[in-house]
């Protein structure tokens, strides 16, 4: 079965368990190649009966829990696992990519892990409820920096997910374009994302590089970065516009 119809089976399959046995019911983490499939049927669920969260607001990876918001009383299995050097002073520079790798090597799947976030070298690692256990016992060493996990309220969106305002000159609203100048790229490179299937809006896959965006969308580019577009008030004398976009740093 492909890939895509066995994920469209299991999210009715789910759906249908939770409408039928007054139950929430819950996905395993998705990316957005995955929410991108859900996104496709969604509109055949009713608006009310599915909700998506990562833990956090504005994260880009999320669960879905299906059934009526509020039935049922039960929050997501979602836990925020603090990882703290326990020297910050002899610790490495640590990244996402370093903290992944750490969480993986235990022999974790990836779609029992959210966002992993770092405020200040500290850690911020979302995941499911059943499976920190085994990462607040196990974790002990991230790169070659020893950390101590505790289980932590997720903080606000604004400090996991900061944003820097930048500005670019674009002829148009064109999502290649914009793409293009903002991770210097030249347009046949921009427009090689779309046909790799790389670049999401709104966590819905988007293949249409002359698409034009509108202000307030959220744009994934994997292995490039996200940012929001905010729209443009201003025009170059040279009729370009003067876009803004804030991208997550």
């Amino acid at each position: 079965m492909d890939e895509q119809e066995f994920l469209k089976k299991r999210f009715a399959e789910l759906y249908r368990k939770a409408t039928e046995r007054g139950i929430y019911t819950y996905t395993d983490f998705l990316g957005l190649a995955e929410q991108s499939v859900f996104a496709e049927i969604k509109n055949s669920l009713s608006p009310t009966a599915y909700t998506l969260f990562g833990g956090v607001e504005g994260a880009e990876r999320v669960i879905i829990r299906f059934g009526e918001d509020g039935s049922f009383g039960s929050d997501f299995p979602i836990v925020c696992v603090k990882a703290e050097p326990v020297s910050q002073k002899f610790a490495d520079k640590l990244t996402h990519r370093d903290f992944l790798g750490a969480l993986l090597n235990l022999g974790i799947e990836r779609s029992t892990l959210g966002d992993i976030a770092i405020i200040d070298n500290v850690g911020y690692i979302f995941v499911k409820k059943d499976v920190a256990p085994h990462v607040m016992s196990e974790l002990g060493r991230v790169k070659r920096t020893d950390v101590i996990l505790s289980e932590a309220d997720a903080p606000e969106a604004r400090e996991l997910y900061r944003t820097e305002r930048r500005r670019v000159q674009a002829v148009g609203e064109r999502i290649d374009a914009i793409v293009a100048k903002l991770f210097s790229l030249s347009r046949e490179e921009a427009s090689t994302l779309f046909t790799k299937r790389l670049v999401f809006v709104g966590g819905r896959l988007c293949e249409n590089n002359s698409y034009q965006l509108k202000e307030g969308e959220v744009v994934s580019v994997r292995g490039h970065g996200r940012f929001i577009y905010r729209g443009y008030e201003t025009k170059s004398k040279k009729g370009k516009l003067n876009i803004e976009v804030d991208v997550y740093v």
